[in-house]
């Protein structure tokens, strides 16, 4: 019987799921993944929790917020991939001399499609002493960039492929790097406890073949990349796409192993308290386990690196 595998929702950052799925590494590793679209990252944690599926790729920030709920929830990630913050401020004009001040006084157009990136940018905010005064909320990244175009919106928050998009016609100047600030815990493998016990071999498994795929990703020509996850965005131009995952890598986006980091989690949990999206303290130990990344450390350890992304399945 396959692992049912929720997607979170379309999105380039989540590159290394894509590969997986599409290089053969979760079959190669020995277990069996169904790939299931999902409307809407809410609608996947519903999905998880109601045992439509047994697994989904999503933040953290999700399971704090079903324990924050439920003190008995038994939502459970356990295989990091995305491990720092993938998202970006893209203003109309050049500022290298960035500061968070810059943004107090600008219209910003901020990410309305999930909590995540708003919170933590309100955390950096917060750490730096800085009000945003007129951000605007509740329209599309897309919108936005579209704002940003017609000089409606001064600066933006986004991710990729909007931030390579806007540079390759002048449009846009990234001003900051939100992965620039460090671990955040960003996206990981999630399921419940119950799934973990039962489904234990299938799921370090799948634990193992991310950690494969992310080794690859460390090495690998992002056009290499480009074409093993292609068939995911066949609308987006390849060298676009490239320069887009390029980024990422030179940014560290994705974690070199799947252990889920305490301090990207400290972070994440912090940005969520202070910005009241938690109404109390949930321990990293309640609602992550890192045994089984842990175990597919040790089980690979002997095993050398491939030499890129291999793309033979596509």
């Amino acid at each position: 019987m396959p692992i049912l595998l929720s997607e979170n929702f379309r999105a380039l950052f989540y590159a290394p799921f894509y590969a997986a799925l599409a290089t053969g590494a979760f079959r190669d590793a020995g277990v069996q993944v169904e790939l299931r679209a999902s409307p809407e990252p809410a609608a996947a944690t519903r999905a998880l929790r109601d045992g439509s599926v047994d697994v989904m790729w999503g933040g953290p920030l999700r399971v704090m917020m079903t324990h924050d709920a439920d003190p008995h929830a038994d939502t459970v990630a356990f295989a990091d991939v995305v491990a720092r913050d993938p998202f970006f401020i893209v203003g109309a004009a050049p500022r290298p001399s960035f500061t968070f001040a810059d943004l107090a006084e600008i219209p910003l157009g901020v990410v309305s499609e999930v909590p995540t990136p708003w919170l933590c940018l309100q955390e950096d905010l917060r750490r730096a002493g800085v009000v945003v005064r007129h951000p605007v909320r509740g329209r599309s990244m897309a919108d936005n960039a579209a704002a940003l175009r017609d000089g409606t919106l001064a600066a933006i928050q986004v991710f990729q492929p909007h931030v390579e998009d806007l540079l390759a016609d002048g449009a846009g100047h990234v001003w900051y790097a939100a992965a620039s600030r460090g671990p955040a815990a960003y996206t990981a493998l999630v399921t419940r406890q119950p799934t973990l016990q039962s489904r234990r071999d299938e799921l370090r498994a799948m634990t193992v073949a991310l950690h494969r795929t992310l080794g690859d990703f460390a090495i690998a020509p992002a056009a290499e990349i480009v074409a093993a996850v292609r068939g995911y965005f066949p609308d987006l131009p390849p060298d676009l796409f490239a320069r887009a995952i390029a980024r990422y890598q030179e940014l560290g986006l994705w974690n070199d192993t799947p252990v889920i980091r305490r301090d990207g989690y400290e972070f994440l949990h912090t940005a969520m308290r202070n910005g009241g999206a938690l109404s109390r303290d949930i321990a990293f130990e309640s609602c992550i386990d890192t045994t089984l990344a842990e175990e597919a450390i040790m089980g690979l350890a002997d095993s050398a690196p491939r030499a890129g992304v291999d793309t033979r399945s596509n």
